[in-house]
């Protein structure tokens, strides 16, 4: 198995930006309004009481965006909501993304349009509430651009159901129940740089393309891309681990989600229990 470690990437990243800004030099200037219509919508109060609000992205025909893991070619999403007034959390429901093969190097996101749903608690639930955010992304198609983006809403409960809110609720990644997942179990291998984590998952083959994503709960740990194999209804995936620090480390295998990405949907798992 060949896993690109991190310093390889950044010599492969420095090329590509030299390459792209070398294409965006050589076209027509793009600017981020031709590329992205963003805005918040307001949506409507749980039964919780939480606000189900959510960010909509257009994109121009044949523009992509990322995901919250990218994969090692793709530009985290980042998000601060900190100006908001009288929210206390702000918890993201990803739609199941897509996976695009870029100069052989593998992204994950979303192509045309994004709405993520937003749950957002009050602080004080008898006061209104404005979600106010400040929201930095990459968006791609030949060549690649930040995006910045600053949007504000006000929220007054108990607002309106939202057809385009329900729909990416709606593509929400299975449940492992849903998806059929009888099992799965992980091993955890020290390398020179950090960990191998295989995990192997007891899970009904769909039948189509299927790609495993690995994420920690320490965003700071880089996650290569994984290497995974079927036979029948058992896969087996394997990815590397690689911390600041550069070594083995302790895993905290509560926090690792393993999301399996089909053409059609997902499944996301939470934990990577230890492989009886």
């Amino acid at each position: 198995m060949r896993i690109c470690r991190p310093a390889a990437l950044r010599l492969v990243r420095t090329a590509a930006l030299a390459a792209l800004a070398a294409t965006a030099a050589a076209a027509e200037v793009t600017t981020q309004d031709d590329v992205v219509q963003a805005e918040l919508l307001p949506g409507w109060q749980l039964q919780s009481g939480a606000q189900m609000a959510a960010l909509k992205l257009d994109l121009a025909p044949g523009w992509k965006t990322y995901w919250r893991s990218p994969g090692d070619a793709g530009i985290p999403p980042q998000f601060d909501w900190s100006d908001s007034i009288n929210v206390k959390s702000v918890r993201l429901h990803w739609p199941a993304p897509s996976v695009f093969r870029t100069n052989g190097m593998q992204t994950i996101g979303y192509h045309d349009q994004l709405v993520l749903p937003a749950e957002i608690v009050a602080r004080d639930p008898s006061k209104p509430m404005v979600l106010s955010a400040r929201i930095d992304l990459g968006v791609c198609r030949d060549i690649c651009m930040p995006a910045a983006l600053t949007l504000e809403a006000a929220i007054t409960p108990p607002g309106t159901p939202d057809s385009d809110i329900r729909a990416a609720l709606a593509a929400r990644p299975d449940t492992p129940a849903e998806a059929g997942l009888v099992a799965i179990g992980c091993t955890v291998e020290p390398i020179a740089d950090g960990l191998r984590l295989t995990a192997t998952l007891e899970l009904p083959w769909a039948g189509r393309s299927e790609t495993v994503a690995f994420e920690t709960a320490d965003p700071a740990v880089w996650v290569a891309e994984a290497v995974s194999q079927r036979q029948g209804d058992r896969l087996v995936a394997v990815t590397d681990l690689v911390p600041p620090s550069g070594g083995p480390f302790a895993l905290d295998r509560s926090g690792i989600t393993v999301t399996v990405i089909r053409d059609d949907g997902a499944v996301e798992i939470a934990g990577c229990p230890a492989a009886p």
